[in-house]
């Protein structure tokens, strides 16, 4: 039975603002509804909630994703007896003259009914870092993160490793913090970082109040604020930051999303973990969600052998019951709750 028109152009609409891999698009369904009923109205719904959303018309996904988007439209548009829909080869004309920039935008659509749109690198690996690209575990710990939000409501959050944002922007805007400290440690993901906390109406704290090389920031994060949840930006690195620099932080929960993939950022992550564990001696150990995708059993396994050699203990959160975000593919992702 072919998908009632709204919903299937709805569902073009999600995956395309948020630049999914194209063949994860419902084109099934798509030639389904065209065969049971060839009419080019469901073909311009599907143009007006993707290519002239307000959403891609400011914030566009690359241009090589929207041409060929749109000539995988027309083939199927072609493939009917449909009425011609010029609106279509306008749009693809119209991106045709376009060059290919080197940052494009992705918008990933919440539950609440607003967005998270990030500017992202069209490479995987750029300036060095793979941190300027959103990995598919900080979608699943931001799914978590919007199914328990009274884990994160009224409390600080340090996120380590949060590249270019996703995961914090997304839980600012549903799971009402009080304080998010996004971090990272590559100055280009540091400035995209930034970047794209300001596109989504967040304003940073100045560099003077949350620059993690002062020993007094805990006295300066404890200021007035006029925004709601306070974010700050740190440059933090996980093998120079003292017990007494993170006790400055006087985190509450703590999460990281694929941070775990190398031997050697293992090892510095147990490290930090330790840190804050220790930091934390005179009162409550913060919570903390580790979400990583399993690309090699083995370093998953290194993972928690050294988290057992050290004595935090761990448990896995179960899958979720739901999914705003959209994988292609469902990856072996991964969230532990370790107790430090």
């Amino acid at each position: 039975m072919a998908e009632p028109r709204p919903g299937l152009a709805l569902r073009f609409q999600r995956q395309f603002l948020a630049a999914r891999p194209l063949r994860s698009l419902p084109w099934t369904e798509l030639e389904q509804s065209l065969r049971t009923a060839p009419d080019s109205a469901l073909l311009a719904d599907i143009l007006h909630e993707t290519i002239l959303h307000p959403l891609c018309v400011k914030y566009p996904p690359s241009a090589k994703y929207r041409r060929c988007f749109l000539t995988e439209l027309i083939r199927k548009h072609e493939s009917t007896a449909a009425e011609p829909l010029d609106g279509l080869y306008n749009a693809l004309a119209d991106v045709l003259k376009e060059e290919e920039p080197t940052h494009c935008y992705k918008n990933y659509l919440l539950p609440t009914g607003d967005c998270v749109s990030l500017s992202e690198s069209t490479a995987l690996i750029s300036g060095g870092t793979t941190g300027l690209v959103t990995w598919e575990a900080a979608l699943h710990l931001a799914q978590w993160a919007l199914e328990n939000p009274g884990v994160f409501r009224d409390r600080t959050i340090l996120e380590l490793g949060s590249g270019i944002g996703f995961t914090g922007i997304a839980i600012c805007k549903t799971c009402q913090p009080r304080t998010f400290i996004f971090s990272d440690c590559h100055p280009r993901v540091l400035r995209q970082l930034g970047e794209n906390i300001r596109l989504n109406g967040f304003i940073p704290e100045p560099d003077e109040t949350w620059s993690i090389q002062t020993e007094s920031q805990g006295q300066d994060m404890e200021g007035e604020n006029c925004q709601n949840p306070k974010v700050i930006v740190a440059e933090l690195d996980w093998g120079s930051v003292t017990e007494k620099q993170l006790l400055g932080l006087r985190a509450d929960v703590v999460i990281a999303a694929d941070v775990v993939y190398d031997p050697e950022i293992i090892l510095a992550l147990i490290g930090m973990l330790q840190k804050l564990s220790t930091s934390r001696a005179d009162t409550k150990a913060p919570e903390v969600f580790i979400a990583f995708t399993i690309r090699n059993p083995a370093t998953y396994q290194l993972f928690q052998a050294e988290l057992d050699k050290v004595g935090i203990r761990w448990q896995m959160i179960p899958a979720h019951s739901s999914c705003n975000f959209f994988y292609d593919v469902q990856p072996d992702v991964t969230i532990l709750q370790l107790f430090i």
